[in-house]
């Protein structure tokens, strides 16, 4: 079951981190300590950003939405 009905993405679609924000609720700040191997909150797990450009990362929407799916069907 999709927890996702209702909401529109290209599976090669490239998200920025605002969108990242809103669709797992987590913070930006979070999200960068989640991507930081040396940080306490580091989750392996959680999708790798994409270099856009020189200045710009992205990441990818199919990829979050697996990364939340993942986490809805671990839950206890």
């Amino acid at each position: 079951m999709s927890t996702f009905v209702g909401q529109t993405f290209q599976m090669n679609q490239l998200i920025n981190i605002k969108k990242v924000i809103e669709l797992t609720a987590l913070s930006r700040s979070t999200i960068y300590e989640m991507m930081d191997e040396n940080s306490p909150y580091y989750d392996p797990t959680f999708p790798k950003k994409v270099k856009i450009t020189q200045n710009r990362i992205g990441w990818s929407a199919y990829e979050i939405h697996q990364w939340i799916e993942n986490k809805l069907a671990s839950r206890e």
